[in-house]
């Protein structure tokens, strides 16, 4: 069993793609207004540009949040750089950017905040955006006092993630919970179940904890639903809901 699975670093409350809707996800703009309700650890989406490098972005294509057409992958570092990842949120965002993973990795140092990168490649580049963003993030984040958890629906970018980066911990995102869950676990050599918090109750949160694996779980915006998750023993708990859901210190 892994030092980080018996000594578990994270906290329990994760601002989710920074401050999930209170913000345009996955800026940096979000990331502040996350920590300013108190949040101290963040998930993020990151895919690679056309050019092979790692940026915050969750879907396939740029038209949902920034000024960009077409697939992310079509686009290069540069030519990202250059798009507006603000106003379709709000006009008080705009002109905001679409960040690298470099970028905040600097940020989120510098003011002492922990991450879990989730790794959403583009289909089609599975393997190489979990080799990818599991090198650079052991690069960027070097010397940390706590790495970067690493987390995917994509068992590919997992596997290719723990083999370039066996040290990083990872976290197997599953929509719903399959029979050989917890075989997957194994498999992959991860240190947490990252579930549908639907998917979630007591025993499912002890399994796991028996078999020696933490549980973090997504998206719960509901406070009460929170608390009854936290009651059960669940190590993370993912949530938009920054302003309701006050994070334990």
């Amino acid at each position: 069993m892994s030092d980080i699975r018996t000594n578990w670093p994270y906290p329990r409350h994760i601002a989710h793609r920074g401050a999930g809707k209170l913000a345009p996800e996955n800026t940096l703009a979000a990331f502040r207004h996350g920590a300013s309700f108190g949040y101290r650890m963040f998930e993020f989406d990151v895919k690679l540009s056309g050019d092979g490098k790692p940026v915050l972005m969750h879907d396939a294509t740029l038209d949902r949040t920034t000024s960009g057409r077409g697939r992310v992958d079509a686009l290069t570092l540069g030519e990202i750089a250059l798009l507006d990842a603000g106003t379709w949120h709000s006009p008080a965002f705009a002109g905001e950017p679409v960040p690298t993973l470099a970028a905040i990795a600097r940020y989120t140092q510098a003011n002492g905040f922990l991450v879990n990168i989730e790794i959403k490649p583009v289909p089609g580049a599975e393997y190489r955006t979990g080799a990818a963003v599991a090198f650079d993030a052991l690069s960027l984040w070097e010397g940390a006092a706590v790495p970067p958890l690493l987390s995917s629906f994509s068992e590919v970018a997992l596997e290719a993630a723990r083999l370039a980066a066996p040290n990083l911990p990872r976290a197997l995102l599953l929509d719903k919970l399959p029979p050989d869950w917890l075989d997957r676990l194994r498999r992959l050599d991860c240190e947490a179940l990252d579930s549908n918090h639907r998917e979630l109750d007591a025993r499912v949160i002890a399994d796991a904890h028996a078999a020696g694996f933490k549980v973090l779980c997504y998206t719960v915006n509901d406070p009460s639903r929170a608390q009854d998750l936290l009651s059960w023993g669940l190590d993370g708990l993912i949530t938009d809901a920054v302003d309701q859901i006050e994070p334990q210190s």
